[in-house]
């Protein structure tokens, strides 16, 4: 076949409605070519016809040159297009055919698995984005609505009204019609509220149902992805595809803390909510081009023993739905200790880490003096320095077990330090000692990345007591830790008016939960197996 890397070949190119052609000719050999283009919907066919010695060169190199180099071409001997003239053309001229396939977009071939665990991780960034731009978009809104500080943790608690009540719903709505529709409609009902907050701002009643509203899609939105997960991911890529879904949380935490301040000192607190409810909208509509105009479980089969039919009927799946929460052993759950212990940690680990993610920009901006941007600056470190303390927490807690060290003398070690790192670091901080406000900064963020030691301690527990009913344990403790949302944002800008001590009002309360959750862990939890169903007759 012709190679085209020499400058002297040229060629004329001739289109018609069913087929395009060009000729290639070489002014020293006097040679022609003629390649026959045959256009379909996704990929092009390109027929060379060239000299028996060329074909020859072609098989030794068996690749183009040049031009075009990185195109795959095959050999295709005796294609059923070719018309009976070419035939007797190629017979006579010795000529062959090589032909090739361009694809197009480049991520075409890319495994439709992985582009789901794509765009769902990239949900998960902008479900943080819109969880934290009410943090910081709040200091200038209080300002311009002259919202005192219990208006403003009103408000912002407002979201955890609808996160708390739609934990459990969400499961259930991801088994009946599967995670990816829920995630789909969960992304597009946080984003319009989210562009709709400036509208609905200069009215109450409105703002705080619009964060509800908020909270209630980005709610449903872990059950779906975990049962997205679980339908589409085979067992040895689902370890890596939860980290992947679920780093998606920090990431937008750390991105939405630094476009928040420039966009607001640019064009207003407005901006922030209108911009990252498009991004949700448009993410909204991209996702529906993962669809390709087929049912997504024709797409790609992953192992039948590991996937779920993803074709039942309504009816069926309600049935089932109302059958399997019969026989979940509820009374036994909540007979357990070990249930308990969990239960109030979750509440106790919430209590900090929601009314900090809520109040800290506020109180690096007025206590410490920061402005707007580093406040959101700093804002960031815990988030960023938790990354790194994850990482490490988890090695260490493998290691301990595999060395024989027992499960729940881990899960009690990693718990302890999640809890009283923090309280330690908030003690110091809350006392006059006559710290600059950078080490103040650091003590904070120290604790609360040492924070994220639980994730080896009480977020481990539900799986290893119970692998069966571990989604449901879960999903029980998740409700109860979504309240302090709830009570404790909105009771920390009560007691800032009352006390105006941040002391009080913020670390005081966060040191009570995490000091008897500590004392709680250590007494009642226990990572051994239990047997619920079996209990529970």
């Amino acid at each position: 076949m012709a190679r085209l890397t020499p400058a002297d070949n040229f060629f004329f190119l001739s289109n018609t409605t069913s087929s395009q052609s060009f000729v290639s000719c070489n002014p020293t050999s006097f040679n022609r070519r003629r390649f026959d283009l045959f256009p379909s919907k996704q990929c092009l066919r390109f027929r060379v016809l060239c000299g028996i010695k060329e074909k020859e060169n072609v098989r030794e190199a068996g690749k183009f040159d040049g031009v075009l180099t990185g195109l795959r071409v095959d050999e295709l001997e005796g294609a059923s297009s070719v018309s009976e003239s070419e035939d007797e053309l190629g017979r006579s001229s010795g000529s062959g055919e090589v032909g090739f396939d361009w694809n197009w977009p480049p991520w075409k071939d890319i495994p439709q698995r992985y582009k789901l665990i794509g765009t769902t991780a990239l949900a998960f960034v902008i479900c943080n984005m819109d969880k934290v731009n009410l943090s910081i978009a709040i200091i200038p809104m209080s300002h311009q609505f002259g919202w005192n500080s219990s208006m403003a943790g009103l408000v912002q608690s407002s979201f955890f009204w609808g996160y708390a009540l739609s934990q459990l719903p969400g499961g259930w709505l991801a088994k009946i019609f599967g995670g990816r529709k829920v995630l789909e409609y969960g992304v597009l009902t946080w984003s319009l509220a989210t562009a709709l907050v400036p509208l609905l701002a200069g009215f109450m009643p409105g703002l705080v149902l619009s964060r509800i509203l908020v909270g209630i899609g980005e709610g449903v939105s872990p059950s779906a992805a975990t049962d997205l997960i679980a339908r589409f991911i085979p067992l040895e890529e689902r370890s890596r595809a939860v980290s992947f879904v679920f780093s998606g949380l920090s990431v937008g935490s750390v991105t939405g803390l630094l476009l928040a301040p420039p966009l607001i000192q640019s064009l207003g607190w407005e901006s922030v909510f209108y911009m990252f409810g498009f991004l949700g909208i448009t993410w909204f509509l991209g996702f529906e081009f993962l669809k390709e105009g087929e049912a997504l479980n024709k797409v790609e089969t992953i192992a039948q023993s590991q996937s779920i039919n993803m074709e039942k009927s309504w009816t069926t799946s309600l049935k089932e739905l109302g059958g399997s929460l019969k026989d979940v052993p509820w009374k036994a759950f909540f007979q357990s200790q070990a249930v308990w212990a969990m239960i109030y940690t979750h509440f106790c680990g919430s209590w900090g880490h929601y009314t900090c993610l809520s109040w800290l920009p506020t109180y690096f901006s007025e206590e410490l003096n920061l402005n707007l941007t580093e406040a959101a600056w700093v804002s960031i470190l815990p988030p960023l320095a938790s990354v790194f303390v994850t990482s490490i927490a988890a090695q260490l807690a493998d290691n301990l077990i595999t060395n024989g060290v027992e499960t729940t003398t881990v899960r009690k070690i990693c718990q302890t330090i999640a809890f009283l790192s923090p309280a330690v670091c908030m003690t110091l901080s809350s006392l006059d000692l006559g710290l600059p406000p950078w080490e103040i900064v650091g003590i904070l963020t120290a604790g609360l990345a040492l924070s994220s030691f639980a994730l080896s301690g009480l977020y481990c527990t539900h799986q290893d007591i119970s692998p069966e009913y571990a989604s449901i344990l879960l999903g029980i403790t998740n409700t109860v830790g979504a309240v302090p949302g709830i009570v404790g944002v909105a009771l920390t800008g009560y007691l800032l008016d009352s006390t105006h001590s941040w002391s009080l009002s913020l670390f005081a309360p966060s040191i009570f939960f995490y000091l008897t959750g500590s004392i709680v862990w250590l007494a009642f939890a226990s990572s051994k197996p239990q047997n619920f169903s079996t209990s529970d007759h």
